[in-house]
């Protein structure tokens, strides 16, 4: 080789070197970023709020006539059942009553008198309601395992045969507390003679449990004079709770009876099932721990599932409801951080061939940590997670990882 030729091809090699150093300084750095795939499966819209746990039917228990109070021995969460002596009281002796206070018991006399007429009706009811709600639960039950029938109707129709038997429960109570109110009146127009009718004193009057229940607070404990009417003890059966919680007014509408529901972090294993029974029609105003003022309403719901997985429950307890305002079985959905909003609307940016391409997509179903894609990608589709305002239509990127929602 002439000296010439190597000296040409030297130069030759040197613009190479300098051309390729030239390319790799202006060339497109490649973006590191966080993907994740488009995939078909369930998707669930919910909303989560914080509520309490609440006796369905409390009961306060009073002085039916002014008298000494004998020691109540039973305990708060002493169990009682219908019907049992839970205190006793020694009538005080009185003066003969006037005749307006006598008309005035002789009216609380006959009131009771019909509460209790109108408790036996709404026993009945609600006797014939839980025969109903029964005969519909046997009836879907084999449906629903022939597949004839969905695991909702049948959810619906037990939750039907537990609200009825807790009404008619409490309707057999509103009778006991009717007759005792029937026995307080007489007792008050006896007490007003000054002995009992064959001249003895008058007897022990006993105020008994309306129901098969715990006892949750005694007003009264040792041995005390007491006035006709003074608390003595509140009584519930702690097996009869329900759910109270306060929802926003803008989640409220979206929500209807037997919706499904979620019990979370109620200190329990696992979650709990429940359905809603009731949404209060008025709202109140509410400020937030971040002094926001809120206009909030109360919802009320049934635990449905079984007593044995929330027998450590009591009143008052504090839980967190998730409500379940919309599902689906199958649908396309990437992880809610993948989109961004830009001049055709919802846009997501997918990776094809190590380059990021801007694609416009409409949206379905928007839940907090992933939304449904009804159109612009496919299953499969690589997208872009949390993209950031360097990133561009065609930019060079590389996967930092990559799975499905």
């Amino acid at each position: 080789m002439t000296p010439m030729l190597r000296k040409i091809l030297l130069v030759i090699l040197a613009a190479a070197a300098v051309l390729a150093l030239l390319a790799v300084a202006l060339r497109e750095p490649t973006q590191l970023v966080a993907t994740a795939s488009a995939s078909q499966g369930p998707l669930t819209v919910s909303f989560t709020e914080e509520g309490r746990t609440r006796i369905r039917q409390r009961y306060v228990l009073s002085a039916p006539v002014a008298g000494q109070l004998r020691r109540i021995a039973l305990q708060v969460g002493d169990a009682v059942q219908a019907g049992q002596t839970l205190a006793e009281i020694e009538p005080a002796t009185s003066g003969l009553l006037d005749a307006r206070t006598r008309s005035q018991l002789q009216a609380q006399l006959r009131g009771a008198q019909a509460t209790l007429a109108a408790s036996r009706q709404r026993s009945a009811a609600a006797q014939a309601e839980l025969q109903l709600a029964r005969s519909e639960l046997a009836r879907l039950t084999p449906l629903q395992a022939a597949g004839a029938a969905s695991a909702g109707q049948l959810d619906q129709a037990r939750s039907r045969a537990e609200t009825a038997r807790a009404q008619l429960a409490a309707a057999r109570a509103e009778e006991r507390v009717a007759q005792q109110g029937i026995e307080a009146a007489r007792a008050q127009l006896q007490q007003g003679s000054s002995q009992a009718p064959d001249g003895s004193a008058a007897p022990v009057l006993a105020v008994r449990a309306p129901i098969d229940g715990q006892v949750l607070r005694r007003m009264q404990e040792s041995a005390t004079p007491v006035a006709a009417g003074q608390p003595l003890l509140e009584i519930g059966d702690l097996s009869d709770l329900e759910l109270e919680v306060e929802v926003l007014s803008a989640d409220a509408v979206q929500l209807a009876p037997d919706m499904a529901a979620q019990v979370l972090r109620w200190g329990g294993p696992g979650q709990l099932q429940a359905r809603v029974r009731r949404i209060e029609p008025a709202g109140f105003t509410k400020v937030s721990a971040l002094g926001v003022q809120e206009q909030r309403t109360r919802v009320l719901l049934d635990i449905t599932s079984p007593r044995a997985q929330w027998q450590a429950l009591g009143d008052a307890f504090h839980v967190e409801v998730e409500f379940i305002t919309q599902q689906r079985e199958q649908v396309l959905q990437v992880p809610a951080s993948a989109l961004f909003r830009s001049a055709e609307g919802w846009a997501v940016y997918r990776i094809e061939q190590g380059r990021a391409r801007h694609t416009p997509v409409q949206i379905g179903l928007r839940a907090a940590s992933a939304v449904q894609i009804e159109q612009g990608l496919q299953a499969g589709d690589t997208v872009v997670l949390q993209p950031d305002s360097q990133l561009h239509d065609g930019a060079r990127v590389r996967s930092s990882g990559d799975g499905a929602v």
